[in-house]
């Protein structure tokens, strides 16, 4: 999949935490987007639970060839690229009924993105080097994936690889790239599909496992490793521990460029091996949002007044008070059904008035974390302020506090919790 944009064309012709928050980059709308009409469903979800050999090509082979090589071949899954701004293959076969033909003929399907790559890397188009900015294109990025697949009949449960290509790694990049992937995993799952990401070992790889832990992305449901030694295994050798993403999580990208001939036809190829499961299943969805006017969501001292003002307020009005050295944080309640990755999004009117460092808490598994939002900007819409781990139960979940040296009234309205 490193292939060049010339051997591409050539193929095709051939072939016939403490953050702080404020800037317009990370002010996030929900994405719009209708799904298509689904075509005839693939058998299965793809490639689900399969073990053993599979091949990528740049452009999905014709049928004639596709059946040559099932009678032939020691491989079944084929990859296919699906969508993105990347591709440089005209995709001629690759209908609703060449997949349905496929999956019906044994062949297991593995769904390609190639579009937006790394900040840091040479191939385009990149995405942002901001994180806020990257998480959007992420979301973005799989809502036309699964767009893709949906209209190809290739339905929910599948999964869908994000095919970022091999970068010079920094640390601000890696923050992009997997700031970027939360967006595509949280958007994927909540279109029902599985979330995988293929790249360079020493690269993409690399990074997802390094931060494999770190609360501040959403972990991806498979990994696509690119590295050419020759063995057909899953194995990622020093980029990625053997403890992480090891409930048949993987697929082996072991070979590239390779020529094969099967069953009379020629193909220029790239040699996979999977062992990959249907038992990573998109969580199920559960979001909820407390405003300060919640029956039992929402406490606050004497010193939080009341206020309309504002017309970019959440409901009737909105709670505010003047900064002081003490905490007197105001608290949101709620309660989380399972201890695990949610997305905590807040909605305040934004005002020249109002706090430019205003102090969020999140009460996590393992303590309280500060975020920083300047309330003066982004006003009257969903601002993401990170993923954390929560702990399953009723309490508070989420505060607003006083205790800050920035200036003007800090404000709280509404809150939203969504599991990732």
């Amino acid at each position: 999949m490193r292939r060049t944009t010339t051997w591409l064309l050539s193929l095709a012709t051939a072939a016939g935490l403490t953050i702080t928050l404020g800037s317009a980059a990370v002010a996030e709308q929900a994405v719009t987007a209708q799904p298509p009409v689904s075509a005839a469903a693939a058998v299965g979800p793809q490639p689900g639970t399969f073990v053993g050999k599979g091949f990528d090509t740049c452009t999905a082979p014709s049928q004639s060839a596709m059946n040559a090589w099932r009678t032939s071949s020691p491989y079944r899954a084929v990859g296919i690229y699906i969508s993105g701004a990347s591709r440089t293959c005209a995709q001629p076969n690759l209908t609703p009924t060449w997949v349905t033909n496929q999956t019906a003929n044994g062949w297991r399907l593995i769904p390609i993105e190639l579009g937006y790559q790394a900040p840091c890397g040479t191939r385009a188009p990149k995405m942002s080097a901001d994180p806020g900015t990257a998480r959007s294109q992420g979301r973005t990025a799989a809502t036309s994936a699964a767009n893709a697949a949906t209209a190809l009949g290739i339905g929910a449960g599948s999964t869908i690889y994000n095919d970022i290509e091999q970068y010079p790694t920094t640390t601000a990049c890696r923050a992009a790239v997997l700031s970027f992937l939360s967006g595509w995993v949280e958007q994927l799952h909540t279109r029902g599909y599985l979330a995988g990401m293929y790249s360079s070992g020493s690269s993409g790889i690399r990074d997802v496992c390094l931060e494999y832990n770190n609360p501040s992305y959403i972990r991806l449901d498979q990994i696509w490793i690119a590295w050419w030694n020759g063995v057909a295994d899953t194995d990622a050798g020093s980029y990625c521990s053997d403890a992480y993403y090891a409930n048949h999580q993987r697929l082996h990208q072991y070979a590239g460029d390779v020529t094969e001939t099967w069953g009379g036809v020629t193909m220029k190829i790239d040699r996979n091996y999977l062992d990959v499961s249907t038992s990573q299943q998109p969580p199920q969805q559960w979001s909820t949002t407390i405003d300060n006017t919640t029956a039992g969501g929402f406490t606050a001292g004497a010193a939080w007044s009341t206020s309309a003002y504002s017309a970019q307020r959440y409901g009737t009005d909105y709670r505010f008070a003047n900064p002081t050295t003490a905490s007197d944080v105001a608290w949101y309640r709620a309660n989380v059904p399972a201890t695990g990755s949610y997305e905590v999004s807040v909605w305040y009117p934004a005002d020249a008035g109002y706090n430019d460092r205003t102090p969020y808490l999140v009460a996590t598994a393992s303590g309280n974390q500060s975020v920083t939002v300047n309330q003066r900007v982004n006003g009257g819409r969903w601002t993401s302020i990170g993923v954390f781990t929560l702990a399953a139960g009723d309490g508070n979940k989420v505060g607003v506090s006083r205790w800050t040296a920035g200036s003007g009234y800090v404000v709280a309205d509404a809150v939203r919790i969504t599991r990732m």
